[in-house]
């Protein structure tokens, strides 16, 4: 399973996507919390070189998604997220 992440922090001078991966092993277990539109903080992940044959940004890096990682819902008064962009 793939999905991106959007990062919009004020270290970085502009808005980055980065590309996640879940081993279809381990995709039941993280569904739940990965929700179109939310806002998440990931723990514990790994982080590997994009091959360009499944590059879907032109981040150089992938995020992968192992056991031990967590995935916490921000729940704050945050803006919404423009899914059309």
């Amino acid at each position: 399973m793939s999905f991106c992440l959007s990062s919009s922090s004020n270290w970085r001078p502009r808005h980055s996507v980065i590309h996640g991966l879940i081993a279809a092993g381990r995709a039941n277990h993280y569904m739940t919390s990965l929700k179109a539109g939310s806002i998440v903080k990931v723990y514990r992940f790994e982080v590997a070189r994009c091959p360009s044959m499944y590059k879907i940004t032109d981040h150089q890096f992938l995020i992968c998604l192992i056991s031990l990682t967590i995935i916490d819902e921000v729940i704050t008064d945050a803006p919404k997220i423009n899914l059309q962009s």
